[in-house]
């Protein structure tokens, strides 16, 4: 099969990805094997690349795969061949341990993702547990499903950990593949939202989407936000964010890893007043089980931009460089 596989860490400006023909994944006991028809570009692929989040050597990334399943391993039962399927960013976890036990399998110690510990969708086939794979509801596309995987569900547990309530202002830091969903989630609920993000075509993007205020990244907003999620991969977003979060309010930080330093904050300015700050690590098979429904109910209509599995250097590197409306999702089949 193609696959598009990392050997070491490099710019993307470098195209470090090599499409290359690898053997064909076989499912072990429970595992089903997927034949690729989509999978989304993610920010995480950029910090696995460039060396801030550490993948396995070699690697095939990619962690939003849409595809159907064309084969069983020995006691896989929840699928049958045919199914149309969605492969998340939570490969794996113990199931044992006290986070596991109690709904918190993103904390695992033993956590695997996606396209990083284990192979992923950057590639014509994969194989996954049945555990951690998804009905997709009817209503989208392959290639509209793709970015709901990690974009749409680790979102919307960006906006639950928010603790957003009815009649209250949600800002949003960076308008990419994730925010761009959350909106619709957002506005759905019934909430304000304010849009603070770099580049024209973002925010009118944000506004034809329902933002009630649309701004750059440090514009002064017409008031204070009372909870507010910082998707961008800049340390500095951070006390700029806290300076327009409202007392007792709440930021919650949805990157893995920043590419550059949080810089130094003054407390009394920025973090007294009782605000939180307060970060998202990976997701759980519930955020992405509770999202898909919801998502099909509202429904959502992710933006998307479609490229082939022999350009994904080239779609990395337009969302390094911010150049992307909505999500970058690699049409493989």
């Amino acid at each position: 099969m193609k696959a598009q596989v990392l050997k070491k860490i490099a710019p993307i400006e470098r195209q470090p990805l090599e499409l290359m023909e690898v053997p064909i994944p076989q499912p072990r006991r429970n595992d089903i094997l997927v034949k690729v028809s989509a999978c989304g570009v993610c920010h995480t692929e950029l910090d696995e690349i460039e060396g801030r989040l550490q993948p396995k050597f070699p690697v095939i990334p990619g962690h939003q795969v849409v595809g159907v399943v064309v084969g069983l391993g020995a006691g896989a039962t929840r699928f049958k061949i045919g199914d149309r399927v969605g492969i998340a960013w939570i490969y794996s976890a113990c199931g044992k341990c006290h986070f596991c036990k109690e709904g918190n399998e993103n904390l695992c110690s033993e956590f695997q993702g996606t396209g990083c510990q284990a192979d992923g969708g950057y590639a014509e086939y994969t194989v996954v547990s049945e555990r951690f794979a998804y009905p997709i509801p009817g209503r989208f596309t392959d290639v509209q499903a793709a970015p709901l995987l990690c974009a749409g569900a680790i979102g919307f547990r960006d906006l639950c950990l928010s603790g957003i309530k009815p009649g209250q202002i949600l800002g949003l830091f960076g308008f990419g593949a994730s925010a761009h969903i959350v909106i619709q989630i957002a506005k759905y609920q019934g909430y304000q939202v304010f849009v603070f993000t770099r580049g024209e075509e973002h925010r009118r993007l944000a506004k034809d989407l329902g933002a009630d205020w649309t701004g750059d990244l440090k514009d002064k907003p017409p008031q204070k936000v009372n909870c507010a999620v910082d998707f961008t991969p800049m340390g500095e977003t951070i006390p700029t964010a806290l300076s327009i979060l409202e007392k007792g309010g709440r930021l919650v930080i949805a990157v893995i890893r920043k590419r550059n330093p949080v810089p130094p904050m003054d407390y009394a300015q920025l973090l007294w007043d009782e605000k939180e700050i307060k970060s998202v690590a990976n997701i759980t098979r519930k955020d992405i089980e509770d999202f898909l429904p919801l998502a099909a109910k509202i429904p959502i209509v992710p933006e998307v931009q479609k490229f082939g599995l022999e350009q994904a250097n080239e779609a990395l590197l337009l969302l390094k460089q911010v150049k992307i409306q909505g999500a970058a999702v690699l049409k493989i089949q």
